[in-house]
């Protein structure tokens, strides 16, 4: 007679075997860690002039993006291809416990990688917020992951071949990064200025610049949130519609 475990039993054990993973693949994760940490170092000479929220949204910007795109996209479609969710389905737990795990790990590495932030924010640059302002960042950061982490699962639902899919996030990804840095700037053009604005991109740092600074939430940032949440809506309907277990 097989037993089958409760959910939640099931659930701890898939969420301890991907930290297990996590932990196993610990240098992929360093790096998303590590190029936000660079980007708000690097940029100490630009506090000055564009302020500490301008420096903090970005570095947590290109954060999210990386864990999105380039962590959980890549090892989602790694994994399928390997038949690691094939043989995950015969197991007796319920398929929402297998995705749900992945994402919790992915929640983690967001909360780190905001903390992270926080921390090398003040101990080098000596960016400050007060306590509303690192909720409310806090907040943002996981509306922010999720934006990424639903495109992310809108590549690997609509791209079944893994190194499709990586090169894929790592073109998405630069453009988001050079686009977007350009495009804000007005550099690009007044219209691509504005599409940048209320792109994934744009949407996720006017949320975070703004949550940084609790007195400058304007109507355009609640615009903002509300697009990134319709961003997930879209792309995780569309990621999750899409998704096969496999590659064949």
């Amino acid at each position: 007679m097989t037993t089958i475990p409760k959910t939640s039993t099931a659930l701890a054990a898939l969420i301890r075997a991907d930290f297990a993973t996590l932990k196993s693949n610990r240098r992929s994760a360093m790096l998303s860690l590590l190029v936000p940490v660079i980007i708000l170092i690097s940029w100490k000479s630009l506090i000055d002039k564009m302020g500490g929220a301008y420096a903090l949204s970005s570095a947590i910007t290109f954060g999210l993006m990386a864990i999105g795109l380039m962590g959980y996209a890549i090892t989602i479609s790694r994994d399928r291809d390997k038949g690691v969710f094939q043989r995950l389905r015969v197991a007796p737990v319920p398929r929402w416990t297998i995705m749900v795990s992945r994402l919790i790990i992915q929640l983690a590495m967001i909360i780190l990688l905001t903390l992270v932030v926080f921390y090398v924010g003040y101990s080098f640059d000596k960016i400050t917020l007060s306590p509303l302002g690192y909720v409310l960042t806090l907040f943002t950061a996981i509306v922010g992951g999720a934006v990424y982490l639903s495109l992310g699962q809108l590549m690997v639902g609509l791209i079944k071949n893994p190194e499709t899919v990586n090169a894929t996030t790592r073109i998405v990804y630069s453009a988001f990064i050079l686009v977007g840095m350009f495009g804000e700037s007005g550099l690009l053009g007044e219209q691509t200025k504005h599409l940048v604005q209320w792109s994934p991109y744009g949407s996720v740092k006017l949320m975070l610049a703004a949550s940084m600074n609790p007195a400058q939430w304007t109507s355009d940032t609640t615009f903002a949130l509300l697009a990134s949440v319709a961003y997930i809506v879209v792309f995780a309907a569309i990621g999750i519609q899409k998704f096969k277990w496999n590659t064949k």
